[in-house]
């Protein structure tokens, strides 16, 4: 399913990639077991739907979440 930003700027699927994945620090018994992370890989690179001005202000905002193959990589914990 597209990842609807606002009205006009929806990301395509092939654009995005869910991984989960174990969360690091303390976390009782399951914190070895259980995946409650995920990253969320947005593939700028391969993105058509956005303006390249929109596109080159990603790559400004996103500073160390900007990996080397220039997509955007979100992490998020419980």
């Amino acid at each position: 399913m597209p990842l609807s930003v606002t009205p006009d700027i929806v990301i395509p699927d092939d654009e995005l990639e869910w991984k989960f994945i174990r969360s690091s620090g303390p976390g009782g018994q399951n914190v070895n077991k259980v995946s409650s992370a995920v990253q969320l890989r947005f593939l700028l690179p391969l993105n058509i739907t956005l303006s390249a001005a929109v596109r080159n202000r990603l790559r400004r905002l996103a500073g160390q979440k900007l990996i080397d193959d220039g997509s955007i990589l979100i992490q998020a914990r419980s």
